[in-house]
């Protein structure tokens, strides 16, 4: 029996002028022979990785990241339950917690990408709570992806809980990936997950393409 193989593109688009990005002409076919663009991007542009270095001076960099843990098997989490600006807590994650073991790679789902071009998509998202964090931490977890354009508040006055999120996760060897897209497009709970960044040394962050593959 032939298998059948389905290919969800998790990436934002990026386009000149969205945050983070512009482009600008370098060559074209109508003079040089050929196109090529010159690219000014923000390393935590779009769909992106975070390194450790991002909020840990001195840690690990983006070039540095386990590709282990970038690529197999992951695990989808439904909180679409959770409300704009609602905390994503161990409690929400506990009846999932069968599937979630040391080495998981575990994609939270609140469909909040549908608000990609809302003006509430950076002041009033779902964000993950440090015990939360911790708990993940606790289990070991590969990586971490969210829908989320960070996995906490980014409001001015959080500071404090955008660092000690980050830091949670990263200096408890969690990859994160942000502003994932389309988890509402998967079929299974379980699919094959791919994001690769870009081998920038001494990078804190990488735009991803990341992808699931379901069977």
């Amino acid at each position: 029996m032939q298998h059948t193989r389905r290919i969800i593109d998790l990436s934002t688009p990026l386009y000149d002028g969205i945050r983070g990005l512009t482009t600008e002409p370098k060559t074209s076919i109508g003079v040089q022979g050929y196109n090529t663009t010159t690219l000014h991007l923000y390393s935590h542009t779009g769909t992106h990785m975070d390194a450790p270095k991002h909020f840990v001076e001195g840690s690990g960099t983006i070039d540095e990241v386990d590709l282990q843990a970038c690529v197999g098997s992951a695990e989808v989490i439904d909180l679409t339950a959770i409300e704009p600006a609602g905390v994503m807590s161990v409690a929400d994650v506990v009846p999932h917690a069968g599937r979630i073991e040391a080495g998981s790679r575990v994609l939270l789902r609140t469909d909040w990408c549908r608000h990609v071009n809302a003006e509430d998509f950076r002041t009033h998202m779902p964000r993950v709570s440090l015990e939360l964090a911790r708990w993940f931490v606790e289990r070991e977890v590969a990586l971490l992806g969210v829908e989320q354009p960070s996995v906490a508040s980014v409001n001015p006055g959080d500071e404090q809980e955008l660092g000690d999120v980050h830091r949670a996760l990263l200096n408890g060897g969690v990859v994160i990936v942000e502003e994932l897209c389309n988890l509402h497009e998967l079929r299974q709970d379980r699919v094959h997950f791919v994001a690769l960044p870009l081998r920038l040394q001494q990078g804190d962050g990488s735009p991803v393409r990341a992808i699931a593959i379901e069977e």
